[in-house]
């Protein structure tokens, strides 16, 4: 049963402007290959798909078991002229943690 992305990681988010961070770190060292290969960019688009950043990118952190997604444009103009209700940090970072697993 693959599971999902919360039974492996846990996240730390922020954002600045029109850009939203969201760092996917493994609970264990031997399960960064499965946050690997779940969490893309394309997967991360797909799994938020109201969301519509203009560019999603992936920063690899080995040394820290954990990814770096930048998510640009996502942010609807930013968290203070933004009209939605916080689609922010946090609740964007709380969302991916649904994200489904791969089989392994």
């Amino acid at each position: 049963m693959p599971g999902i992305l919360r039974e492996i990681a846990h996240v730390r988010t922020g954002d600045k402007g029109d850009i939203s961070q969201i760092a996917v770190f493994a609970l264990n060292d031997a399960d960064y290959h499965r946050l690997l290969a779940a969490v893309t960019p394309e997967r991360v688009a797909a799994h938020l798909p109201g969301l519509l950043p203009r560019l999603i990118r992936r920063y690899e952190l080995p040394a820290l078991g954990a990814i770096n997604l930048v998510l640009e444009g996502a942010l609807q103009g930013g968290v203070t002229r933004s009209l939605s209700l916080d689609a922010h940090g946090k609740t964007l970072g709380a969302q991916l943690l649904d994200l489904p697993l791969l089989p392994e």
